[in-house]
Formats: C-alpha cells, sequence, structure tokens
C-alpha cells in the first residue's frame, strides 16, 4: 500500500514500458504521466515553486503566473491548489478543451491568446508578452518563467537523468521531447557528467516537430500542444545534444493511435517522441543498443483530439485515419 497526504507526493518515477512486445521496436518508454497532474511537467513545476518560495519571491499573497500550451498549466493548477496560491494560465486556441477544463476544476484562471504576436514569436510570443504585461501591471504577480529558468532542468538533473540511469545502467541512447528543453538539457547534463565520472557515454537524441523553430527549422503551423516553439528557448545548449530528429505532425497521430490500438492511451508529446525514436532506431539501430524514450503524458487530454476522427480528417485528411505508415527522420538543420 502506497499512502500519499498530498498530491505532491505521488511517485511513479521507476514505471517503463517494453516497447519491443508493443509495438516491435527495441525501446523502453518511461512513462511520466502518472502523478496528479498527468505529465513530466509535474517535476518542473514544483522545482520552480520550491526555487521561487527558497528565494523569497514566492510569498502568502502572491499569484503565480506561467504560460503554458497545457500540461505546464495543469501541473502549476495542481500545485498553487495544494500550497494555496492563486494561478493564471496564459495559453493559446491550441490547448485543448478539456486541458482548459482541467485547470479550471483546479481553481486556475486561464487567459486564451487568440492571436499570434505581430511582431514574431507566433502564439508563444504572444503568451509572454501578456504574461509580462501582468507582472508589470501588479507586483503580487511571479512568473516562473519556464522558459529560461534554471529549475527546470535542474528538476531533470537531479531525477529523471538518474531514475533512467538506475534502472538502465547500460543504456546507449536516449530520446527526449523538446519543448521549453528543460528535460532535454537536464537529461543530457547527467548523463555528460556521468561519462565524465567513468560511466559509458550515453548519446542524447532530441525530438521536436516540424514547425518548430528550436533547432533552426522555419516556423509553420502546429496543431498539437507539447513540443516545439515558435520562439528558440534561452535555456537550449545545442552542443549538449547528440543528435535532432523532426516528426509530422501525421506521423506523431499514428504513432498516438498505433499504441492506443494495444491498450496504451498517450499524449501527442508521447506519440511524437516515440515516432522520432522508432525512426531513429530504424537507421542507427543495432541488435544490442539498449533504448529509452521519454513519455511526457497521458492521452485523455487529447481524446478531442489526436483521437477524434473529425478533428484528425478536417485538420490533416482522411488518409491519416487509414494509414499506419512507416515514419522518416528528418534532419534539423
Amino acid at each position: 500500500m502506497v499512502m500519499v497526504t498530498s498530491p505532491l507526493d505521488f511517485n511513479t518515477d521507476r514505471l517503463f514500458i517494453d516497447l519491443r512486445t508493443v509495438l516491435g521496436i527495441p525501446l523502453a518508454l518511461k512513462c511520466e504521466g502518472f502523478n496528479f497532474a498527468g505529465s513530466v511537467k509535474m517535476k518542473a513545476a514544483l522545482a520552480m515553486v520550491e526555487d521561487a518560495e527558497r528565494s523569497g519571491r514566492l510569498q502568502p499573497g502572491s499569484v503565480l503566473v506561467e504560460s503554458s500550451s497545457g500540461n505546464l498549466g495543469v501541473a502549476l493548477s495542481v500545485i498553487a491548489a495544494s500550497k494555496g496560491y492563486g494561478f493564471v494560465c496564459v495559453t493559446d486556441v491550441r490547448c485543448n478543451e478539456t486541458t482548459r477544463r482541467t485547470m479550471d476544476a483546479l481553481g486556475a484562471r486561464v487567459h486564451v491568446i487568440r492571436e499570434p504576436d505581430p511582431e514574431g514569436g507566433g502564439l508563444l510570443g504572444a503568451r509572454i508578452k501578456y504574461v509580462e504585461s501582468l507582472v508589470a501591471y501588479d507586483k503580487r504577480y511571479v512568473w516562473l518563467n519556464q522558459y529560461a529558468n534554471p529549475a527546470n532542468s535542474g528538476a531533470h538533473f537531479a531525477t529523471t537523468g538518474p531514475d533512467i540511469a538506475a534502472e538502465f545502467p547500460d543504456l546507449d541512447v536516449l530520446f527526449v521531447g523538446a519543448g521549453t528543453t528543460g528535460t532535454l538539457m537536464g537529461c543530457s547534463r547527467y548523463f555528460r557528467q556521468r561519462h565524465q565520472d567513468g560511466h559509458k557515454k550515453v548519446q542524447v537524441v532530441a525530438v521536436d516537430a516540424v514547425g518548430s523553430v528550436t533547432f533552426g527549422g522555419p516556423p509553420t503551423s502546429r496543431m498539437i500542444p507539447g513540443l516545439g516553439t515558435g520562439v528558440r528557448p534561452p535555456q537550449l545548449d545545442e552542443e549538449i545534444v547528440d543528435d535532432v530528429v523532426l516528426v509530422e505532425e501525421v506521423d506523431t497521430i499514428r504513432t498516438c493511435r498505433n499504441l492506443a490500438g494495444r491498450g496504451f492511451l498517450f499524449g501527442g508529446s508521447t506519440g511524437t517522441v516515440v515516432s522520432g525514436a522508432a525512426a531513429w532506431l530504424e537507421v542507427y539501430g543495432t541488435p544490442d543498443l539498449t533504448a529509452v524514450a521519454i513519455a511526457p503524458d497521458l492521452g485523455e487530454r487529447y481524446l478531442d483530439t489526436v483521437y477524434h476522427d473529425s478533428w484528425v480528417e478536417k485538420i490533416f485528411g482522411s488518409e491519416v485515419l487509414d494509414a499506419s505508415g512507416t515514419t522518416s527522420p528528418h534532419r534539423a538543420a
């Protein structure tokens, strides 16, 4: 029996799925979506809040404010409700309706940005400008800034990386989705430090969405929230990333649906990471390679989008519903 007294105490850090038996892919999937916030963002959110508390930025009466496409917003909603803070989530029209309702239920106020920043940066740029205006208007507002906050990557250096290494001491390659790049940077720094301490080198492969500018690609419209950005993340250090795979959103949808057809309902970010990892392994994998991918989220929040036939057909065309398809890796510029 596991007894907890707070949603912040629930821990499933060592839960993995063997995709070799599920999809025939030689890959272990680290499942991060089984905490009360439903995604890997719970780690970063809690680390950033606790860091702000220690520094004195967060005090009784403070109101958290953050830009989020969804998962971090839910995580901060859980934490704010647990700790007694107010919270304003600034998101945009791509945020799933279920995610918005979840934040509402937890007591957060959700502000939806509907037009991109006319000066560049797209919807994300507009979200950040709105957050900055709130902080300038009222000193009660505290912006954690997940895009540049070192506590974001620090959470994964301290927890996610070590948890993977403990279960897979002979790991060869780790696939990590790139959003704010907090998970990517934290894990990459951990495994580089571990290599310097005498352990084998681990290749860290970033998986991003086509249309994201994170690794220098041209910006294009993206409909699935989670991975990818319209503004290059300030904390990204490409020198500690060994390779990059870009995934088309149609391949994200196919992968999510393939997993669901075998009983595993994962979110869009997870579908992107698994699709990218499968494509990379098809080219570079060997029979004795040990590979792990991080699954950031679960699928319930995507029932009206990725798993809804009418939405998929409207956005991507009916052929996506009929094709299981194999993916090919796209190299970042």
